[in-house]
């Protein structure tokens, strides 16, 4: 390998969302940053402030040091937490900022404000660029202006044009999975989108939990946004048997929450639901090891982070033949589809896991585990960095969209019911080691914070035995001049 294909590179990543965000874009473009840090690249991000403190800052995100660039942004009225920049000072700031950091690319997350501009900087300056498309106008739409029925086709097409229009400008189109590359490239009229998984760390989601039935729990994770249509998971849990004592755990928060909350109470499930909110990262592994499987049942997934770390944990998954799911569920293999607004084969999917015997949820489980290895984060992390450098000869695609993993699976054969239990094993050593480490920075921390304490108890005694020499002192001339004085 040649030293330059070694060089560490200056990347720019550009995000309209970026945490503390709860979204999937948000996600997939902090742990890209966290993992391109991690190899020892340079990693600026430019994204809007979250509150009223704008600047450059380093951050952590993902376990690791960072340079974000907060530009001062507003509050979108129609959502709890999306904020937008306003557009017609960036340009100027996206041009000062790549003049200071002389980035070898940059890499937008979207087209619509943040990217936009540094799309246009970049372009001036020679810069090679890469976009990630993570978004479906139609569902941006709602949060922006209200657009009457009849005209919402024409805004749709015309926003699809003005995603391509930008999109062209760039080095790379990427998308997460290739039926997200066809939708991109007919509706927007780009060409060569490649489909790159957004990858994930497996081994933060490894457990020795099998998948249980003893304790029916449903999970679900993600935005409480319409389209992700969890009105539809309610209604489908309210015609299970009321016997089987199922539980919902919603974890999230959106716009619908409250509308969710009145509809479990409307359905007669309300003790059966919980909405946890939002929860933190070392919540999140044990949330999908307490599930039987987890639900999605949204219309708009490019992939879907949540599930893929539900395979992660080996949990089945119940999930819409919509958009990009079928390709992380394989109807029959680790979980079922059903059609989107079918809540009664909903219904019946989920009671098909929640009931059937270990042997069955134990097979759904290895096969989640199996096809999960497809999307390990390092092999997106390389490809990334092949379209940064612009190596010719850099791998394109991850291994997911590869022939063999669109076969049946049934039941895995030994040698790879083997791997999986390797591969498992290997996970849980990972997870345990950065248990061990957390727990070690937390006692080193205490004892630090010990040491510091003592340290300052020890100061604190200097200076009363000081202040009370001092007293003695001042004390002692007073005495002096009263008896000067007499």
């Amino acid at each position: 390998m040649t030293e330059s294909a070694v060089k560490p590179l200056k990347i720019v990543i550009g995000c309209d969302t970026f945490p503390p965000d709860i979204n999937g874009a948000a996600r997939f473009a902090e742990r890209l940053a966290g993992g391109l840090a991690r190899h020892g690249h340079e990693v600026h991000i430019v994204a809007a402030a979250f509150d009223s403190n704008f600047g450059s800052f380093t951050e952590i995100h993902d376990g690791q040091s960072m340079t974000v660039h907060r530009i001062h942004s507003y509050r979108i009225p129609q959502h709890k937490t999306l904020r937008y920049v306003w557009p017609f000072t960036l340009e100027s700031k996206t041009n000062k900022l790549l003049d200071q950091i002389k980035p070898d690319a940059v890499h937008i997350q979207s087209h619509l404000i943040m990217g936009r501009y540094l799309v246009k900087s970049a372009k001036r300056r020679g810069i090679r660029l890469l976009a990630t498309n993570h978004i479906m106008p139609e569902n941006l739409i709602k949060y922006s202006v209200i657009i009457p029925g009849w005209l919402e086709k024409t805004v749709m097409k015309a926003a699809w044009r003005d995603a391509g229009r930008i999109l062209r400008k760039v080095d790379f189109i990427t998308t997460p999975t290739r039926r997200a590359a066809e939708l991109l490239e007919s509706a927007a009229g780009v060409t060569g989108v490649l489909a790159i998984s957004c990858g994930i760390d497996a081994s933060k989601f490894a457990n020795t939990t099998p998948t249980s039935n003893a304790q029916p729990r449903i999970l679900f994770l993600g935005r409480l946004d319409f389209e992700k249509h969890i009105h539809n998971l309610l209604k489908a849990v309210a015609m299970l048997p009321r016997s089987l004592n199922t539980q919902v755990e919603i974890v999230g928060d959106g716009g619908e929450r409250k509308y969710l909350e009145n509809l479990a109470i409307e359905l007669g499930i309300s003790k059966q639901v919980k909405f946890l909110g939002h929860i933190s990262e070392q919540e999140l592994p044990k949330a999908y090891e307490r599930a039987t499987l987890f639900a999605m049942p949204s219309i708009a997934e490019l992939q879907s982070i949540a599930t893929m770390e539900a395979m992660a944990s080996g949990r089945p998954v119940v999930a819409a033949n919509a958009m990009a799911l079928p390709h992380l569920v394989h109807d029959g293999d680790n979980g079922y589809l059903f059609e989107p607004e079918d809540v009664v084969e909903f219904s019946q999917k989920l009671r098909a896991i929640l009931t059937a015997q270990q042997a069955e949820l134990d097979r759904l489980s290895e096969n989640s585990l199996h096809l999960i290895q497809a999307h390990d984060i390092e092999r997106t992390l390389a490809i990334f960095e092949g379209l940064y450098r612009g190596d010719s000869d850099s791998q394109r695609t991850s291994d997911d969209n590869s022939a063999d993993y669109a076969l049946p699976i049934g039941k895995l054969s030994e040698s790879l019911h083997n791997r999986v239990e390797a591969l498992r094993e290997r996970a849980r050593g990972l997870r345990g080691s950065a248990q061990e480490v957390r727990v070690e920075v937390r006692e080193k921390l205490d004892d630090l914070r010990d040491e510091v304490k003592e340290k300052l108890d020890d100061v604190r005694d200097e200076v009363i035995e000081k202040l009370v020499d001092v007293r003695s002192a001042v004390k002692k001339a007073a005495e002096r001049i009263r008896s000067d004085e007499d």
